[in-house]
């Protein structure tokens, strides 16, 4: 799928906006998910730039407090993917929704179009922790009517076949992808990231086929 002349004048900038499993944690720079994504999209000819706003460590309480200055003016779209963190430490689910809702109503505020990443929680906080979680991203998808990628690891699963299988495709702490981990994320993200530069564009710089 080939951009038209109109379309590959027109830059489309994306914030990646995000935690470790966005900044790359562990990987060589050109391995990391914002890179490798970068790389996808221009071979599907996409003319896209992305910016990471992947922070190390981030909780969703982090990203509400750098959204503003994230968002600079030449910003057309943002891919929203926080919670991990906050999954890792417990935090009430409450607190990270409301995190969640300010980081969206601040995306929508500023015009931009968003994809919203999320991130299953375990069992370990018991079934109510994670049936509140996870209901995060589904209810504040549909309330800013935003596309859903329901978790980070689904591509995983995926060419896995299940969660036991994706070791291989895991860094040596089980909770990073390697190279080939986020090249497969990727692969399996990238679909809706060209959708979402495609609604970012004017109505007469769509893809031509």
């Amino acid at each position: 799928m080939l951009a038209s002349g109109a379309a590959q004048a027109e830059t489309v900038t994306i914030a990646a906006m995000g935690d470790s499993l966005t900044a790359g944690y562990g990987l060589p720079q050109g391995d990391g998910f914002v890179a490798q994504l970068q790389r996808w999209l221009q071979e599907q000819g996409a003319n896209v730039t992305l910016v990471n706003a992947g922070v190390s460590g981030d909780t969703t309480a982090g990203g509400r407090s750098r959204v503003d200055w994230t968002l600079t003016p030449e910003v057309d779209a943002m891919i929203v993917a926080l919670g991990g963190n906050d999954y890792l430490r417990g935090i009430d689910p409450a607190v990270s929704r409301a995190n969640l809702d300010a980081i969206l109503a601040a995306g929508d505020a500023a015009g931009v179009r968003m994809l919203l990443v999320g991130i299953e929680a375990g069992g370990n906080y018991g079934p109510a922790y994670k049936t509140a979680f996870d209901g995060i991203y589904t209810d504040l998808a549909a309330q800013y009517d935003l596309p859903l990628y329901p978790d980070f690891f689904d591509g995983l699963r995926a060419a896995a076949g299940s969660q036991d299988g994706i070791a291989p495709y895991m860094q040596a702490d089980g909770i990073h992808p390697n190279a080939q981990g986020v090249a497969t994320i990727v692969a399996d993200i990238g679909p809706l990231i060209l959708d979402l530069i495609d609604a970012t564009r004017p109505p007469d710089a769509t893809f031509a086929q």
